[in-house]
């Protein structure tokens, strides 16, 4: 299976757009979104084209085959004008033999770890940094970046998954990193 993973889109539609762009050109089966997907936050600045209702129809577009965990920018509003299931706080994905824990980040990440025995990695957005570090032999946390928001001198990014290799790319959808599993 082959999944565009994304986070932290904060209500962006310029961001957005350039996601669904390269979503046509990388042909995902599956899109899996990390949370904060239409407000800013109180500690961010406002992201680029901030049109939370055009958001709602860009993602709603592709809601079919969203795959989303909830932020902490999300709230019960977002559950009730998006077409897709948006409230769960994590939730695991396998394939090809692993067990990928996604979460937004904001409660579990390498700071309180989820219960790792039968998790491989730990994938979650909330930071806007783009990470893959091995937290213990053979665990990984990863973090795809932000869409809208990117921090630490990062790019706005998202990440490929296919095959049990993680490519981190730019909206150019120019690869700066990858790990393969």
């Amino acid at each position: 299976m082959k999944m565009m993973i994304a986070s932290d889109l904060h209500g962006s539609t310029a961001c957005i757009k350039k996601l669904w762009k390269r979503y046509d050109e990388e042909k995902p089966d599956r899109i899996v979104l990390l949370g904060d997907l239409l407000y800013h936050g109180a500690r961010n600045d406002l992201p680029e084209e901030y049109n939370t209702k055009e958001a709602i129809d860009l993602l709603n577009s592709k809601s079919e085959i969203i795959t989303c965990v909830r932020g902490n920018c999300d709230s019960e509003v977002d559950a009730m004008v998006l077409d897709f299931f948006v409230e769960a706080p994590h939730m695991i994905l396998s394939d090809s033999g692993l067990n990928i824990f996604i979460t937004h980040g904001h409660y579990y990440n390498t700071g309180h770890l989820p219960p790792m025995n039968n998790i491989d990695i730990i994938l979650h957005g909330h930071t806007h940094i783009p990470v893959c570090e091995e937290i213990a032999k053979g665990k990984y946390y990863m973090n795809p970046g932000s869409v809208s928001i990117p921090k630490g001198g990062s790019d706005h990014s998202y990440m490929i998954y296919e095959n049990r290799k993680f490519e981190w790319k730019n909206l150019d959808g120019k690869s700066y990193m990858e790990k393969q599993l």
